[in-house]
């Protein structure tokens, strides 16, 4: 009893960013949950929690999209999981290679291997009445204004049959055409056709193979040609939406049909902010798939 009160404590008086308008940052407390979420599911079955972990990386933006309700604060895993170290019960590993006192939010993804929670606190989890109490202490201190809702911009299917792929490769394809309105977000072609043919393809830009992430902010429309060149690393696109064109190619320039017309161009976005591509997979396909 006396630890459940002292994790009570330590979940109730998180540090966090603050805004003066728009009050304090939801993003430890979001990761909190999505912890609690996997651990309750089996997916977190000891005391150390990997940043590279797909399950809790749809957790959490599963529990965004639930509790928070607001366009300023950006939904960014990455953050939460380096700042959470400012707590006492979470304490951050390196890679191999990679110094602690080196790590930057930036490169977390990176350089850091996985963060460890105190023992006690993970055997707390671990019992059920323990860890309803810990979630809402959670809900009731930082989410207690909020009415929660299901966030649509998500899919999870936690085994997958040769149909339930089928059905959920059709449902991303069919959402992000839905979102983009059918227009490739770089070149802004937009085909309709009575015969139910997309010229456009949806794209995961972190591979569905790398974190099985169908969520809308891991896709992109865009036109067969530039999905291709977008896979192969020919073209990525940097944090501020803009397109980055690589110099490890050459081609015609003065046809309409040139990639490197593109440069420094940006992307059509979704109307609702809601639904824009997720920073952090971005950087992920700048730093593991775009040739330099």
């Amino acid at each position: 009893m006396k630890e459940l009160l002292l994790y009570t404590h330590y979940f109730s008086t998180l540090n966090r960013n603050h805004s003066h308008i728009n009050g304090y940052a939801p993003h430890k407390p979001i990761l909190l949950l999505s912890v609690i979420d996997c651990i309750e599911k089996g997916y977190i079955n000891d005391s150390k929690i990997y940043i590279s972990s797909n399950e809790l990386v749809s957790c959490f933006k599963k529990n965004w999209g639930i509790w928070v309700k607001t366009d300023y604060w950006e939904m960014n895993f990455r953050y939460p999981f380096y700042h959470m170290s400012s707590e006492p019960f979470w304490r951050l590993v390196a890679n191999i290679g990679h110094k602690i006192e080196n790590i930057k939010p930036f490169n977390a993804l990176k350089t850091i291997n996985y963060a460890c929670i105190d023992n006690e606190l993970y055997l707390i989890l671990s019992d059920n009445l323990q860890r309803q109490k810990l979630k809402q202490t959670l809900i009731k201190t930082y989410f207690s204004s909020v009415t929660p809702t299901v966030d649509d911009n998500s899919f999870y299917l936690d085994e997958e049959s040769p149909y339930s792929y089928e059905v959920r490769a059709q449902a991303f394809q069919r959402q992000i055409s839905l979102i983009y309105n059918s227009t490739c977000c770089i070149t802004g072609m937009r085909i309709v056709s009575n015969y139910n043919i997309s010229m456009i393809d949806a794209c995961h830009i972190i591979p569905f193979a790398e974190t099985h992430d169908d969520t809308i902010g891991n896709g992109l429309a865009l036109c067969p040609n530039l999905h291709r060149a977008f896979d192969r690393g020919l073209i990525t696109i940097d944090e501020n939406y803009k397109i980055v064109v690589s110099k490890s190619f050459n081609e015609e320039l003065d046809t309409t049909y040139s990639i490197n017309q593109f440069e420094n161009k940006i992307i059509t976005l979704p109307q609702n902010k809601k639904f824009y591509p997720q920073k952090e997979n971005l950087i992920w396909h700048n730093e593991n798939v775009f040739i330099k």
